[in-house]
């Protein structure tokens, strides 16, 4: 995998987007969605909101990562782009669920789920203790 056109600074700019726009869903949510949805899929709406803000600040995380170089650029990409991807098809699908009613959303969120997880397990492995020599 490669980095994202902007080399690793994109990561701060991913990560900024997607919180900007956590913040904003949220507030669509709190304001515009409370009494229209069901409060489980209310509950689902803010679940994704979460999950994409909490992975918003975990590239914003990895850019200073990435910056201060304790991270080399081939595993920043591998972390931020499995985050991305995970966010995308995780909030993504329970967004679609809570727009759609359609419960075949609430099926693809797990995947995204297993991509966050792989995601922070890349991360863990990148930052282990190395022998030196």
């Amino acid at each position: 995998m490669t980095q994202p056109a902007g080399g690793p600074q994109a990561w701060g700019t991913i990560g900024a987007t997607l919180a900007g726009a956590a913040v904003a869903l949220g507030a669509f949510g709190a304001h515009a969605l409370d009494g229209v949805l069901s409060p489980s899929r209310l509950e689902t709406f803010e679940t994704a909101v979460r999950y994409q803000f909490l992975h918003a600040l975990a590239l914003l995380v990895l850019h200073h990562a990435r910056l201060a170089g304790t991270m080399a650029d081939a595993a920043a990409a591998r972390v931020g782009m499995t985050l991305v991807a995970g966010t995308a098809v995780f909030s993504g699908a329970l967004y679609a669920l809570v727009a759609t009613d359609v419960g075949a959303f609430g099926a693809i969120a797990p995947i995204g789920g297993g991509l966050l997880i792989l995601g922070w397990a890349q991360w863990a492995w990148s930052a282990r203790p190395r022998r030196p020599g």
